[in-house]
Protein backbone atom coordinates (compact mmCIF):
# COMPACT_ATOMS: atom_id res chain seq x y z
CA UNK A 1 0.00 0.00 0.00
CA UNK A 2 1.55 3.51 -0.68
CA UNK A 3 2.05 5.80 2.23
CA UNK A 4 0.77 9.20 2.91
CA UNK A 5 3.90 10.95 2.78
CA UNK A 6 3.40 14.25 5.32
CA UNK A 7 5.92 17.00 5.49
CA UNK A 8 5.60 19.00 8.91
CA UNK A 9 6.11 22.76 8.81
CA UNK A 10 6.54 24.55 12.54
CA UNK A 11 8.71 27.05 13.97
CA UNK A 12 7.66 24.85 17.46
CA UNK A 13 10.21 22.24 17.95
CA UNK A 14 8.08 20.62 20.08
CA UNK A 15 5.12 20.82 17.72
CA UNK A 16 7.65 19.01 15.32
CA UNK A 17 8.13 16.52 17.62
CA UNK A 18 4.70 15.37 19.01
CA UNK A 19 3.50 15.54 15.27
CA UNK A 20 6.26 13.42 13.70
CA UNK A 21 5.55 11.19 16.43
CA UNK A 22 2.12 11.10 15.91
CA UNK A 23 1.93 10.36 12.40
CA UNK A 24 4.49 8.31 12.17
CA UNK A 25 2.54 5.79 14.51
CA UNK A 26 0.12 5.40 11.46
CA UNK A 27 1.25 2.41 9.19
CA UNK A 28 -0.73 4.49 6.24
CA UNK A 29 1.56 7.85 6.69
CA UNK A 30 5.16 8.25 6.04
CA UNK A 31 6.53 11.45 8.05
CA UNK A 32 9.12 13.23 5.09
CA UNK A 33 10.52 15.08 7.85
CA UNK A 34 9.70 18.41 9.51
CA UNK A 35 11.14 22.09 8.49
CA UNK A 36 11.23 24.96 10.91
CA UNK A 37 10.00 27.63 8.45
CA UNK A 38 9.01 27.46 4.80
CA UNK A 39 12.09 28.28 3.57
CA UNK A 40 13.81 25.10 5.18
CA UNK A 41 10.18 23.09 4.04
CA UNK A 42 11.00 24.78 0.16
CA UNK A 43 14.89 22.82 0.27
CA UNK A 44 13.17 19.59 1.32
CA UNK A 45 10.36 19.28 -1.16
CA UNK A 46 13.05 19.98 -4.58
CA UNK A 47 14.05 16.20 -2.89
CA UNK A 48 10.57 14.51 -2.05
CA UNK A 49 7.62 16.01 -2.80
CA UNK A 50 5.26 15.29 -0.02
CA UNK A 51 1.48 14.31 -0.41
CA UNK A 52 0.12 16.44 2.52
CA UNK A 53 1.81 19.44 3.67
CA UNK A 54 0.74 20.04 8.12
CA UNK A 55 1.78 24.11 8.08
CA UNK A 56 2.04 26.25 10.55
CA UNK A 57 1.03 30.35 10.29
CA UNK A 58 3.17 32.47 11.81
CA UNK A 59 6.84 31.66 11.28
CA UNK A 60 9.80 33.71 10.92
CA UNK A 61 11.22 34.63 7.36
CA UNK A 62 7.65 33.45 5.41
CA UNK A 63 4.30 33.26 6.92
CA UNK A 64 2.16 29.96 6.15
CA UNK A 65 -0.25 31.46 3.96
CA UNK A 66 2.40 33.00 2.09
CA UNK A 67 4.01 29.64 1.49
CA UNK A 68 0.35 28.31 0.86
CA UNK A 69 -0.25 30.20 -2.13
CA UNK A 70 3.62 29.79 -3.72
CA UNK A 71 2.23 26.15 -3.48
CA UNK A 72 -1.03 26.42 -4.73
CA UNK A 73 0.19 28.34 -7.52
CA UNK A 74 2.79 26.27 -8.41
CA UNK A 75 1.89 22.51 -7.59
CA UNK A 76 -1.50 22.51 -5.70
CA UNK A 77 -0.71 19.78 -2.72
CA UNK A 78 -3.20 19.37 0.27
CA UNK A 79 -2.32 21.42 3.43
CA UNK A 80 -3.96 21.26 6.71
CA UNK A 81 -3.32 23.90 8.88
CA UNK A 82 -2.52 23.75 12.50
CA UNK A 83 -2.86 26.79 14.46
CA UNK A 84 -3.36 28.78 17.69
CA UNK A 85 -6.85 29.28 18.42
CA UNK A 86 -7.24 33.03 19.26
CA UNK A 87 -9.56 35.61 18.35
CA UNK A 88 -7.70 37.60 16.11
CA UNK A 89 -6.07 33.58 14.48
CA UNK A 90 -9.37 32.84 13.88
CA UNK A 91 -9.19 35.73 10.78
CA UNK A 92 -5.68 34.33 9.96
CA UNK A 93 -7.12 30.92 9.74
CA UNK A 94 -10.10 31.96 7.42
CA UNK A 95 -7.40 33.67 5.01
CA UNK A 96 -5.92 30.27 4.93
CA UNK A 97 -9.04 29.11 4.04
CA UNK A 98 -9.63 31.34 1.35
CA UNK A 99 -6.23 30.52 -0.19
CA UNK A 100 -6.07 26.75 -0.13
CA UNK A 101 -6.06 25.25 2.86
CA UNK A 102 -7.87 22.12 3.05
CA UNK A 103 -8.93 21.34 7.04
CA UNK A 104 -7.71 22.95 10.30
CA UNK A 105 -6.77 21.50 13.53
CA UNK A 106 -6.52 23.84 16.22
CA UNK A 107 -3.59 24.21 18.96
CA UNK A 108 -4.21 25.60 22.36
CA UNK A 109 -1.18 28.08 24.04
CA UNK A 110 -0.72 25.72 26.85
CA UNK A 111 -0.41 22.39 27.33
CA UNK A 112 0.29 21.65 23.80
CA UNK A 113 2.06 18.43 24.17
CA UNK A 114 -0.95 16.51 25.83
CA UNK A 115 -3.19 18.19 23.53
CA UNK A 116 -1.20 17.01 20.39
CA UNK A 117 -0.79 13.50 22.03
CA UNK A 118 -4.52 13.47 23.02
CA UNK A 119 -5.81 14.72 19.44
CA UNK A 120 -3.64 12.44 17.73
CA UNK A 121 -6.82 10.43 16.21
CA UNK A 122 -7.98 13.77 14.75
CA UNK A 123 -4.74 14.68 13.67
CA UNK A 124 -4.32 11.54 11.51
CA UNK A 125 -7.77 11.77 10.04
CA UNK A 126 -7.63 15.50 9.00
CA UNK A 127 -4.25 14.05 6.74
CA UNK A 128 -5.39 11.12 5.65
CA UNK A 129 -8.45 13.31 4.26
CA UNK A 130 -6.47 15.82 2.79
CA UNK A 131 -4.63 13.43 1.43
CA UNK A 132 -8.08 12.41 -1.15
CA UNK A 133 -8.79 16.23 -1.82
CA UNK A 134 -8.95 17.32 -5.22
CA UNK A 135 -6.67 20.62 -4.33
CA UNK A 136 -6.06 21.06 -8.37
CA UNK A 137 -9.73 21.82 -8.68
CA UNK A 138 -9.58 23.91 -5.52
CA UNK A 139 -6.46 25.90 -6.60
CA UNK A 140 -8.16 26.77 -10.06
CA UNK A 141 -11.57 28.36 -8.18
CA UNK A 142 -9.22 30.36 -5.68
CA UNK A 143 -10.37 33.64 -5.76
CA UNK A 144 -7.51 36.62 -4.43
CA UNK A 145 -7.88 36.99 -0.96
CA UNK A 146 -9.53 40.23 0.17
CA UNK A 147 -7.79 41.32 3.63
CA UNK A 148 -9.52 41.74 6.25
CA UNK A 149 -19.21 6.33 18.67
CA UNK A 150 -20.72 7.81 15.60
CA UNK A 151 -24.07 9.14 16.35
CA UNK A 152 -26.65 9.57 14.16
CA UNK A 153 -29.51 12.88 14.24
CA UNK A 154 -31.63 10.74 16.65
CA UNK A 155 -29.16 11.93 19.09
CA UNK A 156 -30.82 15.31 18.64
CA UNK A 157 -34.40 14.58 17.12
CA UNK A 158 -36.38 11.96 16.97
CA UNK A 159 -36.91 10.38 13.82
CA UNK A 160 -40.26 10.62 11.93
CA UNK A 161 -43.33 12.53 12.87
CA UNK A 162 -43.14 15.86 10.45
CA UNK A 163 -44.99 18.69 10.89
CA UNK A 164 -44.40 20.65 7.63
CA UNK A 165 -47.25 22.57 5.96
CA UNK A 166 -48.62 21.35 2.74
CA UNK A 167 -47.61 24.30 1.39
CA UNK A 168 -45.69 27.54 2.02
CA UNK A 169 -44.94 31.11 0.37
CA UNK A 170 -41.30 30.43 1.76
CA UNK A 171 -39.36 28.44 0.65
CA UNK A 172 -35.99 27.07 2.74
CA UNK A 173 -32.48 25.48 0.98
CA UNK A 174 -30.36 23.83 2.95
CA UNK A 175 -26.75 22.77 2.46
CA UNK A 176 -24.34 20.86 4.11
CA UNK A 177 -20.65 20.51 3.33
CA UNK A 178 -17.34 19.63 4.92
CA UNK A 179 -14.22 19.30 2.95
CA UNK A 180 -13.42 21.95 0.43
CA UNK A 181 -16.69 23.86 1.36
CA UNK A 182 -15.92 26.80 1.72
CA UNK A 183 -14.74 27.77 -1.53
CA UNK A 184 -17.90 25.82 -2.64
CA UNK A 185 -19.92 27.73 -0.70
CA UNK A 186 -17.75 30.99 -1.77
CA UNK A 187 -18.78 30.49 -5.40
CA UNK A 188 -22.28 29.31 -4.51
CA UNK A 189 -23.12 32.16 -2.46
CA UNK A 190 -21.47 34.87 -4.58
CA UNK A 191 -23.41 33.86 -7.41
CA UNK A 192 -26.73 34.48 -5.78
CA UNK A 193 -28.70 37.37 -6.30
CA UNK A 194 -29.70 39.42 -3.21
CA UNK A 195 -33.50 37.99 -3.86
CA UNK A 196 -33.55 34.50 -3.42
CA UNK A 197 -35.11 31.69 -1.36
CA UNK A 198 -33.62 31.87 3.09
CA UNK A 199 -30.94 29.33 3.15
CA UNK A 200 -29.30 27.59 6.20
CA UNK A 201 -26.16 25.68 6.25
CA UNK A 202 -23.76 23.69 8.38
CA UNK A 203 -20.40 23.75 7.01
CA UNK A 204 -18.09 21.51 8.82
CA UNK A 205 -15.68 23.99 10.82
CA UNK A 206 -14.05 24.26 14.41
CA UNK A 207 -15.81 26.59 16.94
CA UNK A 208 -15.21 30.36 16.42
CA UNK A 209 -14.21 30.18 13.12
CA UNK A 210 -17.59 30.10 11.88
CA UNK A 211 -18.41 34.07 12.42
CA UNK A 212 -15.51 35.10 10.51
CA UNK A 213 -16.09 33.08 7.98
CA UNK A 214 -19.94 34.38 7.82
CA UNK A 215 -18.52 37.48 8.20
CA UNK A 216 -16.40 37.03 5.30
CA UNK A 217 -18.89 36.00 2.71
CA UNK A 218 -21.24 38.64 4.03
CA UNK A 219 -18.40 41.18 2.37
CA UNK A 220 -18.49 39.14 -0.81
CA UNK A 221 -22.53 38.41 -1.74
CA UNK A 222 -25.35 40.47 -2.23
CA UNK A 223 -27.30 37.85 0.20
CA UNK A 224 -27.00 38.72 3.82
CA UNK A 225 -24.62 35.94 5.83
CA UNK A 226 -24.23 35.92 9.05
CA UNK A 227 -23.21 33.09 12.50
CA UNK A 228 -26.87 32.05 12.68
CA UNK A 229 -28.03 33.13 16.63
CA UNK A 230 -30.49 31.24 18.50
CA UNK A 231 -34.18 32.62 16.90
CA UNK A 232 -32.88 33.79 14.05
CA UNK A 233 -35.51 33.93 11.34
CA UNK A 234 -34.94 32.39 7.74
CA UNK A 235 -35.70 35.30 5.49
CA UNK A 236 -35.20 35.61 1.63
CA UNK A 237 -31.90 36.51 0.79
CA UNK A 238 -30.29 35.62 4.00
CA UNK A 239 -27.92 32.74 4.60
CA UNK A 240 -27.38 31.53 8.47
CA UNK A 241 -24.01 29.34 9.07
CA UNK A 242 -24.39 27.21 12.00
CA UNK A 243 -21.74 28.01 14.60
CA UNK A 244 -18.85 25.87 15.17
CA UNK A 245 -19.47 23.68 18.23
CA UNK A 246 -23.39 24.03 17.75
CA UNK A 247 -26.22 22.11 16.16
CA UNK A 248 -28.70 23.64 14.26
CA UNK A 249 -32.30 22.70 13.61
CA UNK A 250 -35.15 24.52 11.63
CA UNK A 251 -38.26 25.59 13.41
CA UNK A 252 -41.71 26.68 12.32
CA UNK A 253 -44.08 29.19 13.61
CA UNK A 254 -47.15 28.99 11.57
CA UNK A 255 -45.68 29.77 8.45
CA UNK A 256 -42.56 31.65 9.70
CA UNK A 257 -39.23 29.25 9.56
CA UNK A 258 -36.40 30.00 12.83
CA UNK A 259 -33.60 28.77 13.97
CA UNK A 260 -32.44 27.23 17.04
CA UNK A 261 -28.91 26.59 17.73
CA UNK A 262 -28.31 23.92 20.55
CA UNK A 263 -25.84 21.79 22.41
CA UNK A 264 -25.58 17.69 21.97
CA UNK A 265 -23.31 14.90 21.60
CA UNK A 266 -21.16 14.69 17.86
CA UNK A 267 -23.52 12.85 15.58
CA UNK A 268 -21.51 11.68 12.37
CA UNK A 269 -18.58 12.59 14.30
CA UNK A 270 -19.53 16.22 13.94
CA UNK A 271 -21.01 19.05 16.04
CA UNK A 272 -22.76 20.68 13.79
CA UNK A 273 -24.19 17.75 11.86
CA UNK A 274 -26.06 18.20 8.34
CA UNK A 275 -27.84 15.58 9.03
CA UNK A 276 -29.44 17.05 11.97
CA UNK A 277 -30.37 19.96 9.83
CA UNK A 278 -31.68 18.00 7.17
CA UNK A 279 -33.81 16.08 9.25
CA UNK A 280 -35.15 18.84 10.89
CA UNK A 281 -35.83 20.46 7.29
CA UNK A 282 -37.63 17.42 6.41
CA UNK A 283 -39.63 17.78 9.37
CA UNK A 284 -40.63 21.45 9.13
CA UNK A 285 -40.32 22.33 5.42
CA UNK A 286 -41.12 19.17 4.11
CA UNK A 287 -41.99 20.01 0.18
CA UNK A 288 -41.40 23.44 0.62
CA UNK A 289 -37.45 22.53 1.08
CA UNK A 290 -34.41 22.07 -1.14
CA UNK A 291 -31.31 20.06 0.17
CA UNK A 292 -28.19 20.44 -1.27
CA UNK A 293 -25.05 18.30 -0.47
CA UNK A 294 -21.69 19.24 -1.47
CA UNK A 295 -18.07 18.30 -1.22
CA UNK A 296 -16.80 16.29 2.03
CA UNK A 297 -15.70 13.58 3.40
CA UNK A 298 -17.50 10.72 5.18
CA UNK A 299 -20.91 10.43 4.98
CA UNK A 300 -22.93 13.11 6.79
CA UNK A 301 -25.35 14.64 5.23
CA UNK A 302 -26.38 11.20 3.62
CA UNK A 303 -28.91 10.08 5.66
CA UNK A 304 -30.86 13.37 6.45
CA UNK A 305 -31.11 14.02 2.66
CA UNK A 306 -32.39 11.00 2.20
CA UNK A 307 -35.51 11.60 4.83
CA UNK A 308 -35.60 15.08 2.66
CA UNK A 309 -36.36 13.55 -0.19
CA UNK A 310 -38.89 11.38 1.15
CA UNK A 311 -40.91 13.69 2.75
CA UNK A 312 -41.10 15.28 -1.29
CA UNK A 313 -38.16 18.21 -0.95
CA UNK A 314 -35.92 18.54 -3.87
CA UNK A 315 -32.66 16.84 -3.14
CA UNK A 316 -29.35 17.70 -5.42
CA UNK A 317 -25.80 16.42 -4.51
CA UNK A 318 -22.54 18.07 -6.41
CA UNK A 319 -20.81 15.79 -8.74
CA UNK A 320 -17.72 14.21 -8.33
CA UNK A 321 -15.88 16.24 -10.73
CA UNK A 322 -16.15 19.65 -9.12
CA UNK A 323 -15.77 18.14 -5.95
CA UNK A 324 -12.78 18.45 -3.74
CA UNK A 325 -13.84 15.23 -1.73
CA UNK A 326 -16.75 13.30 -3.47
CA UNK A 327 -17.46 11.32 0.06
CA UNK A 328 -20.44 13.00 1.03
CA UNK A 329 -22.23 13.58 -2.15
CA UNK A 330 -21.22 10.11 -3.09
CA UNK A 331 -22.85 8.50 -0.16
CA UNK A 332 -25.58 10.20 -0.72
CA UNK A 333 -26.33 9.30 -4.10
CA UNK A 334 -25.06 5.32 -3.51
CA UNK A 335 -28.76 5.90 -1.38
CA UNK A 336 -30.82 7.38 -3.23
CA UNK A 337 -31.13 10.82 -1.61
CA UNK A 338 -29.74 12.98 -4.54
CA UNK A 339 -32.90 13.47 -6.92
CA UNK A 340 -30.30 15.57 -9.05
CA UNK A 341 -26.56 15.35 -9.54
CA UNK A 342 -25.30 18.33 -11.02
CA UNK A 343 -21.57 20.32 -11.30
CA UNK A 344 -20.76 22.86 -8.60
CA UNK A 345 -21.49 25.75 -11.49
CA UNK A 346 -25.33 24.46 -11.40
CA UNK A 347 -25.92 25.03 -7.93
CA UNK A 348 -26.79 28.34 -7.63
CA UNK A 349 -29.22 28.09 -10.67
CA UNK A 350 -31.22 25.12 -8.25
CA UNK A 351 -31.08 27.28 -5.31
CA UNK A 352 -32.93 30.30 -7.80
CA UNK A 353 -35.62 28.08 -8.57
CA UNK A 354 -36.76 27.74 -5.21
Amino acid sequence: MKKIKVLIVDDSAVVRQVLSGVLAEDPAIEVLGAAADPLFAMEKMRITWPDVIVLDVEMPRMDGISFMKKIMAERPTPVVICSTLTEKGAETTMQALAAGAVSIVTKPKMGLKRFLEDSSSDIVGAVKAASQANVRRMAASLQPLKVAPKLTADAILSPGGGHAMAQTTERIVAIGTSTGGTQALEAVLTALPRVCPGIVIVQHMPEKFTEAFANRLDGLCQVDVKEAANNDRVLPGRALIAPGGKHMVLRRSGAQYFVEVLDGPLVNRHRPSVDVLFRSVAKCAGRNALGIIMTGMGDDGAAGLLEMREANARTVAQDEASCVVFGMPKEAIKRGAAEKVVPLSAIPGEIIKG
